[in-house]
């Protein structure tokens, strides 16, 4: 294969100083490219490199890497190093790595991620001794060998997750965190006998050879039903790829002192001025997403770890000040330290896009025209949706958390798959899962809502609902659901599928039945933003409106009159309706004459 690449295919950052920009998201995606300005913002970021997103669609079309990629990832990989201190491989500290996407266009979940890279028998023991804890070596192993099965090796995860409930059960502890090592070993030795029982190949010890393979997988990540249907959805080219991130493993899950989470820089749901997001003691990034355990309330940091919380305040000042955006942070604690792992825009709801926008004018940090250029069309939409009336009567089911606003009704689906081809053929469905999981994501965009029985406010249910406006009510824990019999239980009560219920995503809410929903109030905040439009604007606002409903409702949101009027559409009711089925049915021009004449005084 010819190497054409004339610019660097690897871009190194650490120790305060990056090859690359924020302005660079074309080369290094923007997980890349925000991991480069944080370094050269003196943000503590782990040390690492990224492939560039033009290596993509070389190593998906001719199958393999340009030639000098693996002199520069060599390269790179001994940069990192002497900026770690560690050896990639090494047996008494080793160098653990992660590896990520990230395209130039957020796609949140939608390609893959490895964390633990480098693990093996041998350097386990190295982790040990450097850690002084063997129970957080042996769960990092753990972790490691189930997510490479399941990227790289595309095993399905339900086989690694009842593999872990068996030992769970054996051990007879509540939570996979809490097994002895034994047992963690034990769960080591199972994952890697399933991975070569079903690929016919023994599980890769040698850490380049684990790297190569994870590389491959991010890459082809990029081609994934749920990360194609993702870009249709939000008009993403698919000729952008996906770069590669590759950078230094430190450890939330070391101890009581160690932790990972997410948090935003203003509430993504309300829009209000205040650090929002989500934490877990002893644990790795995957966990508050994947929503397997319940994570808690960012400000209860502040109680638990007052040093970590004020620096963690103080960053995103500084990153919201730096980006004139709201930032989606994600961050580890390790022993007491902060690392920043990425900061990005922060997908918010509709509502929450206004208040920002119009608090940043009030602020000074944007201009009228930005804050109007700022807000996408759909998420004005999103205020337009129903809500429940409040004089409606309400049969409460449960409640969780208020993860994306609005309401809807819907009858209750617990497949994906099934969830998207009932509503091709017209049907109103809420999708109903334990969890959501980027293999859902094309049901999640043929759903009218969102429910999950697991999962926090930044859990992957809650930012893929909040990115398309859908109602969504995440960690109802109350529930319990049943997908092989299609069912979920609450309270005492089965709500079985097809059966009809009804989501509140803006007071997390769930109801029984089909309850009735109102159009929503708009705020001040709403008609600023429209006023400054107006004064923006060179074009007339008009509205599609076919009955004097809609022009009622079209003077309210501001049109100044009816730009296109189907008069055929005021036919479709009453006796205009029959006059009009006389007139298609007459078998003679006297008969449709007779209609005709019915027809004219109405028109």
């Amino acid at each position: 294969m010819t190497d054409s690449y004339s610019h660097p295919l690897v871009y190194f950052f650490g120790q305060g100083r990056a090859d690359g920009t924020a302005g660079m998201k074309d080369v290094l995606g923007g997980k890349g490219a925000s991991l480069a300005e944080m370094t050269n913002l003196g943000i503590p970021v782990p040390p690492g490199f990224t492939i560039s997103s033009t290596v993509c669609h070389t190593y998906l079309d001719a199958g393999q890497f340009p030639p000098r990629l693996r002199a520069q990832v060599e390269t790179a990989l001994q940069r990192l190093e002497a900026a770690s201190g560690r050896q990639f491989g090494g047996t008494e500290e080793p160098m653990l790595v992660s590896v990520r996407s990230g395209a130039a266009v957020s796609m949140p979940g939608m390609m893959e991620t490895i964390l633990n890279l480098g693990l093996n028998d041998v350097t386990v023991a190295g982790l040990e001794a450097q850690s002084g804890n063997p129970q957080f070596a042996w769960d990092s192993y753990r972790r490691f060998v189930q997510m490479y099965g399941s990227v790289v090796n595309g095993l399905p995860k339900k086989a690694f997750d009842n593999v872990l409930e068996r030992h769970r059960a054996d051990a007879g502890v509540a939570r996979v965190i809490d097994l002895p090592i034994e047992a963690l070993k034990g769960v080591v030795a199972d994952f890697k006998a399933h991975v070569e029982q079903k690929t016919g190949r023994a599980f890769p010890d040698d850490p380049i050879e684990q790297l190569w393979g994870a590389i491959a997988a991010v890459f082809g990540s990029w081609n994934t039903r749920r990360a194609v249907d993702y870009r249709k959805l939000h008009d993403i080219p698919d000729a952008l790829g996906t770069a590669v991130n590759i950078q230094t493993m430190v450890f939330g899950n070391i101890g009581q002192d160690s932790g990972t989470g997410v948090a935003f820089t203003r509430d993504p749901s309300t829009g209000a001025a205040e650090l929002y997001g989500e934490y877990l003691l002893n644990a790795q990034g995957e966990d508050v997403v994947a929503g397997i355990r319940d994570p808690e309330p960012i400000s209860t940091l502040g109680e638990q770890m007052p040093l970590v919380f004020a620096e963690l305040q103080q960053m995103a000042v500084t990153l919201e000040r730096h980006f004139r955006d709201v930032q989606d942070m994600e961050f580890t604690i390790e022993r007491g330290r902060l690392y920043m792992l990425q900061t990005r825009r922060g997908q918010r709801s509709g509502r929450a896009a206004i208040k920002i926008a119009c608090d940043m004018v009030d602020e000074g940090s944007i201009s009228r025209e930005e804050a109007v250029a700022r807000i996408p069309p759909n998420d004005l939409d999103q205020l337009l949706h129903p809500m429940i009336d409040p004089a409606a009567t309400l049969d409460l089911l449960t409640t969780g958390l208020p993860a994306s606003p609005g309401a809807a009704s819907g009858t209750a689906v617990f497949d994906a798959d099934e969830a998207e081809a009932l509503a091709r053929e017209g049907a109103t469905i809420i999708l109903v899962r334990r969890e959501t999981n980027p293999e859902d994501f094309h049901g999640m965009v043929a759903a009218k809502a969102i429910l999950t029985a697991r999962g926090g406010m930044t859990s992957h249910a809650a930012v893929v609902a909040r990115g398309m406006g859908k109602p969504c009510v995440s960690g109802a824990s109350a529930i319990t659901v049943d997908e092989e019999r299609h069912c979920f239980a609450a309270n005492g009560r089965e709500i079985k599928r097809g059966e009809w219920i009804t989501v509140d995503g803006s007071a997390g809410k769930v109801f029984v039945g089909q309850a009735a929903l109102v159009e929503p109030e708009l705020d001040d905040d709403f008609s600023r933003l429209l006023g400054w439009a107006d004064d923006l604007r060179h074009l007339q606002v008009r509205v599609n409106a076919d009955t004097p409903a809609d022009t009622h409702r079209g003077r309210d949101f501001g049109a100044e009159g009816t730009g296109l009027c189907r008069t055929e559409h005021m036919f479709f009711e009453g006796d205009r309706l029959s006059a009009m089925r006389e007139m298609i049915v007459a078998q003679s021009h006297e008969g449709r004459t007779r209609a005709l004449a019915k027809i004219l005084p109405m028109q």
